[in-house]
């Protein structure tokens, strides 16, 4: 299971998830999203974050097949994988929570093939929070391998 400790908890869908707090670079408003043809349908296209092109990935459509709809309450978290950053779009980040290692449950969803990034459960007072580990969710993604040595091509540049 992966060790956490503070995360950054955002909603996509009805649901709580977190990241850990060390994968993440900022959280933005949502800029202009270049959208780019014929990329897989979870991938909205790149925006331009600190004068770096960034991946768009709407986390919602990874999830539930469905995109986000109201962009202009959405945020865009700002992830650093090992080979590229990348930008998660979800509902809303609400907030920064320490995760005490007590409350952490494995699910044995992690086995099932489609959700190897869920690392485990945050079993919280009045709440349960999905933790996410980026690294697994951007490797898992279909296409994403084909993306990374593009990104990583347009930046050696």
């Amino acid at each position: 299971m992966q060790q956490v400790d503070k995360t950054v908890v955002f909603e996509s869908g009805h649901e709580e998830y977190a990241v850990p707090i060390e994968s993440v670079i900022s959280i933005e408003k949502v800029p202009s999203i270049q959208p780019i043809p014929h990329l897989p349908l979870y991938m909205k296209g790149v925006v331009k974050v600190r004068d770096e092109l960034i991946p768009v990935i709407d986390f919602e459509y990874v999830l539930y097949n469905k995109s986000l709809s109201n962009l202009d309450e959405a945020r865009l978290l700002v992830i650093q994988t090992k080979f590229l950053a990348v930008g998660f779009l979800v509902k809303d980040a609400k907030e920064i929570i320490s995760v005490p290692e007590q409350s952490l449950r494995q699910v044995g969803l992690v086995a099932y093939s489609k959700t190897k990034y869920f690392s485990a459960v945050a079993n919280l007072d009045n709440r349960l929070v999905t933790i996410i580990d980026p690294e697994v969710l951007v490797s898992s993604l279909d296409g994403m391998k084909e993306i990374q040595e593009f990104m990583m091509s347009y930046t050696a540049e």
